[in-house]
């Protein structure tokens, strides 16, 4: 870090221990501080420079650039890692370590959360739409760590997801009547497999004149709707007060009279609230992270347990909560739905997924044991039935 870009970063960031986000105009306006020494021209140059170094993503921009990249990895030695469908792959942009540590503040203020040592980790939402999470030491080693996932589509319908590669057009038209039917239904699978995509697509398909609102611990889902309302998380500040947890902001969003409540991710103790809503004539959907839809009810047993729920109750609200689980899985650079099942009973207490869509490569479609229970619900639905 240059001298003079050293100088300025300092003042950023007091601006980012006051409160204060390292906007354009607060730059002009330090530097307008320098116009007696600088000449007009030099401050030109000088905001300039600064707003390069200092503002927006700094030295990553140019990775973030290229449309192929859909996370950058910043590691504590300063080396850049991004993932451009193939798997992670290393740039040839570095960061400087000096200036790692204010990189991520910065960062964090821009998604208007606080990075230091009372609060060492952050997740938030860049003014683009990245999701940013950045994370110091003595949790990790060397210097900071910043992950930015980069939303680089937000399917406006169905049809915009088989235009992506997402699904096929047959599958498409059966997502489609899942979605105007109004069946509860959760989008699984991996980390990276397009899961907030699929969702935002079949968001989009919510006929207009529903409210839907929408749960997240950082706002990711960008769905193309005319009446939607986002609720969105919060940290504890540093006195420990203030937090706000997707359980409350579930609890807060059923008393805005959803037609549709949508969990962004379903990762602990909400999921008692989502599947209590789902069984109390709410319409609703969410993803949840679990490899395949066969592991999907193991995984919700697992966040149950967060919420203090057995695993009888569990298997209960299941039964009746979700009529559709839609599979995820990535290969190479496509990120598609592999798998549409339903939940079935499995003996006395059970439940298991059981497809009624298959998809195991592109091109290839299986109609699975319970297409005619997906069927029959898809129909009763269609007639206007509950």
């Amino acid at each position: 870090m240059s001298e003079s870009v050293a100088r300025w970063d300092g003042r950023v960031r007091a601006l980012v221990a006051a409160g204060r986000d390292p906007s354009r105009e607060r730059i002009v306006e330090m530097v307008n501080t320098q116009a007696s020494r600088l000449g007009a021209r030099g401050v030109d140059d000088e905001t300039a420079m600064v707003e390069r170094s200092l503002l927006g993503l700094g030295p990553l921009e140019e990775v973030v650039a290229d449309p192929c990249v859909t996370d950058v990895l910043v590691n504590g030695d300063g080396s850049v890692w991004v993932d451009r469908g193939h798997g992670v792959e290393r740039s040839r942009v570095s960061v400087p370590t000096d200036s790692l540590r204010a990189l991520a503040v910065r960062l964090a203020a821009q998604a208007g959360r606080r990075l230091d040592d009372a609060q060492p980790w952050v997740d938030g939402r860049l003014p683009g739409g990245a999701r940013l999470h950045a994370i110091i030491p003595p949790l990790v080693e060397v210097g900071a760590h910043v992950s930015l996932r980069i939303p680089r589509a937000s399917p406006g319908s169905v049809a915009e997801l088989v235009s992506l590669g997402s699904c096929c057009a047959e599958v498409g038209a059966v997502l489609t009547r899942i979605v105007h039917g109004g069946l509860n239904f959760l989008v699984c699978g991996g980390t990276g497999t397009g899961k907030t995509t699929v969702l935002a697509g079949l968001v989009s398909e919510v006929p207009a004149q529903e409210r839907v609102v929408i749960v997240e611990d950082v706002t990711e889902l960008a769905p193309m709707h005319p009446h939607v309302v986002r609720l969105q998380g919060r940290s504890m500040n540093v006195e420990g007060q203030g937090q706000v947890t997707m359980v409350d902001l579930v609890r807060q969003a059923l008393r805005m009279r959803p037609d549709r409540l949508v969990v962004g991710e379903v990762r602990g103790g909400e999921v008692r609230e989502l599947l209590t809503a789902l069984n109390t004539g709410h319409a609703g959907a969410g993803t949840v992270h679990a490899n395949s839809a066969r592991d999907l009810p193991s995984r919700l047993h697992a966040l149950g347990a967060l919420a203090g729920l057995q695993p009888a109750a569990v298997e209960a609200h299941l039964r009746s909560a979700v009529d559709v689980v839609i599979a995820m899985a990535r290969e190479g650079a496509v990120r598609r739905v592999v798998e549409v099942s339903v939940l079935r009973p499995d003996g006395p207490d059970g439940v298991h997924c059981v497809p009624a869509l298959a998809s195991p490569r592109p091109g290839v479609l299986i109609r699975g044991p319970a297409w005619a229970v997906l069927e029959a619900r898809l129909d009763r639905q269609g007639r206007g039935g509950s």
